[in-house]
């Protein structure tokens, strides 16, 4: 009988974000231990769903170790890192032998003194399983990916959608790779291209929507065992920071390096189209006021989502739907556990006067001081997010306030507006609004689209702003597009 070991380790860090990912960030987010979560399966540990699921129908034993993942923050703490790392190395060492290890990770986790922590927890496993059982490891589509990631792994699955409803499908596209592997049917061999630029990469618009399509036409066909687009993390200021194309062939070197660079460069060749119609603060609201459509404007505060490490707490958007007395509008999500904890205390129906968000710097612009009416108070709200196989997480408590005709929710953990949840466990209708104001990237367009009249990508001020120049890198590679016109020929 075979038998296979699986972890989850992973965070999103922002290296330019004020708030560090410690203990506490893991155990608010996601930190389970030998599949201790039962039913209600978080994002990152749907892999780990999968794999047993696909593993034990063919027979085979599942050692599960350490589910554990952070909401994206700054740098993690170096001896929660280190912990966390070494608690799953231990497990391996006690679970040996093994005949594949199957990771969830994101690809864009940095701690203090691991700028690539992927790369050393796959180094780690590699020493210890030796270099024949096949490592495989299915990772966020925004990663930064190092050479000895590529060296150590035997395969690398990226989700391939942006938004990310696609996770439970990527593992099984990972477990199949690694099971034919196992089994000697096939030899995995993997290559990756430098396509040299930074940006982002919407997967619900064209022309990335017909490329990602022709990636998966191509699996599974003339020896393709899987394609991989890795998008990059450009809020990270480390040395890998940037976008990849991965391909896996059968045992077929020589065709995984010709494909990867081909379709690296058709994926570069994309580089301008691809990216978001983002549009100022001012020209944003000035659509709000000539908008009159029955579906709701959505307007996505990219720069203050909670999903790439912000706050989660920026007013800037608040206060000009405020200073512009736009009525029969709604906001989620403001982080601001102080303001939830007062609602509370005066009840759903209740008014008082609140400070709210604008706590945690610059980043996040200056309170708002206003007379709220406290609407709705929830504890523990659960939110879901993806295709068919959901999975869930959490907002903690969380509050609806009404402030001269702007409905705003607040949340005591820091989360992105992933679903329509963040408003209806509220009791608020969202699709009933005339705007509707979402911090988030990307991952609300699946929820949101459908009730929209148009969706804005709002380049408000904020840690996540979209205009890459305004980064201060030191150790990210800046010989590449848009900071170099054409850096395959520079």
């Amino acid at each position: 009988m075979k038998k296979i070991f699986t972890a989850c380790l992973g965070t999103e860090t922002n290296t330019f974000a004020a708030i560090p990912t410690g203990h506490q960030l893991f155990e608010e987010t996601c930190l389970y231990r030998k599949a201790s979560y039962g039913k209600n399966v978080p994002m990152f540990g749907a892999p780990l769903a999968v794999w047993r699921g696909r593993a034990e129908a063919k027979g085979w034993e599942v050692v599960e170790s350490l589910c554990a993942f952070a909401q994206p923050a700054g740098k993690t703490v170096k001896k929660v890192y280190e912990a966390f790392r070494d608690e799953i190395l231990t497990d391996l060492k006690a679970a040996l032998p093994v005949d594949g290890v199957l990771l969830s990770m994101h690809g864009a986790m940095v701690a203090e003194g691991y700028d690539d922590c992927e790369s050393d927890l796959v180094a780690h496993v590699r020493k210890i399983v030796g270099p024949d059982v096949p490592v495989g490891a299915e990772l966020d589509l925004h990663c930064n990916i190092g050479e000895s990631l590529l060296r150590d792994a035997t395969a690398l699955v990226l989700f391939k959608e942006y938004p990310h409803v696609d996770v439970p499908e990527r593992a099984d596209d990972l477990f199949t790779v690694i099971e034919g592997a196992i089994e000697g049917r096939t030899k995995p061999v993997m290559a990756a291209f430098d396509c040299r630029m930074i940006g982002v990469f919407h997967t619900t618009r064209e022309p990335m929507r017909g490329f990602v399509d022709k990636l998966q036409a191509m699996e599974g066909k003339d020896g393709v065992l899987s394609l991989s687009i890795g998008h990059g993390f450009p809020w990270a200021d480390v040395k890998e920071m940037g976008t990849r194309l991965i391909a896996i062939t059968d045992n077929d070197k020589a065709k995984a390096e010709k494909l990867a660079r081909e379709l690296g460069m058709e994926f570069f060749a994309m580089r301008e189209q691809t990216q978001p119609p983002y549009v100022t603060l001012d020209a944003a609201m000035a659509r709000v006021s000539s908008h009159n459509l029955p579906k709701p404007m959505v307007l996505a505060d990219v720069s203050d989502n909670a999903g790439g490490g912000a706050a989660s707490d920026s007013t800037f958007i608040l206060k000009e739907l405020l200073d512009r007395k736009v009525k029969d509008a709604a906001l989620a999500m403001i982080w601001d556990p102080g303001a939830v904890k007062l609602a509370f205390e005066v009840g759903e129906g209740a008014e008082l006067d609140i400070r709210l968000g604008g706590k945690l710097g610059p980043q996040s612009g200056q309170p708002v001081d206003a007379r709220a009416r406290v609407l709705k108070v929830a504890k523990d709200v659960t939110i879901e997010f993806g295709g068919e196989r959901k999975s869930v997480g959490s907002i903690g408590d969380a509050a609806a306030f009404e402030i001269e005709g702007v409905t705003v929710i607040v949340n005591s953990r820091r989360t992105q507006c992933l679903s329509r949840d963040c408003f209806t466990k509220l009791g608020v209708d969202p699709s009933a609004k005339k705007v509707v104001v979402v911090k988030s990237m990307q991952h609300f367009h699946a929820a949101y689209a459908p009730i929209a009249s148009e969706v804005v990508y709002v380049a408000a001020p904020g840690a996540l702003v979209p205009d890459w120049s305004l980064l201060p890198y030191k150790k990210a590679d800046k010989a590449q597009w848009p900071f170099v016109a054409q850096p395959h020929t520079a």
